[in-house]
């Protein structure tokens, strides 16, 4: 098999998504309570409490729209990416660092075509799965070559 079409193909796990918008949830709102009980006027925890809650919601949001806009990744020997979206188009997107691929677990920071940046996470079994294989295979070369 060529190099340039040895590549991993990644369908998102749903219950991953979901524990990741439920954890971002809950840690939102244990935000607003460590807030509350801080030593300061008011006026300032009212502030803070609006600040935290306004970019939860919008670290919240990004990823949703990253999860919408996420059918399946396909990731390259190289390191390239492309995106199946719900148009089934594939669209090139980039892997961004701070992305991880562990035995059997993954958080995949990824950028869109269209600039939108959001994480994946992403698990399998080598024994079970030809992609999630593949996936270490490629993530040994990806890491070899930074």
């Amino acid at each position: 098999m060529s190099s340039n079409t040895y590549s991993a193909y990644l369908t998102p796990d749903p219950w991953l998504r979901i524990g990741v918008l439920t954890s971002g949830r809950l840690l939102i709102a244990a935000g607003l309570v460590v807030i509350l009980t801080l030593p300061l006027d008011v006026a300032i925890r009212g502030i803070v409490c609006a600040c935290w809650a306004a970019t939860g919601r919008f670290e919240l949001q990004r990823l949703q729209r990253g999860f919408m806009s996420c059918i399946e990744i396909r990731v390259g020997v190289g390191g390239e990416v492309f995106l199946l979206n719900d148009h089934d188009q594939w669209l090139p997107g980039t892997l961004l660092t701070g992305s991880i691929v562990l035995r059997k677990f993954g958080w995949l920071r990824l950028q869109s075509a269209d600039g939108l940046r959001f994480a994946e996470p992403v698990r399998g079994d080598a024994r079970e799965s030809q992609n999630w294989r593949r996936l270490q295979v490629i993530w040994r070369h990806i890491g070899a070559g930074g």
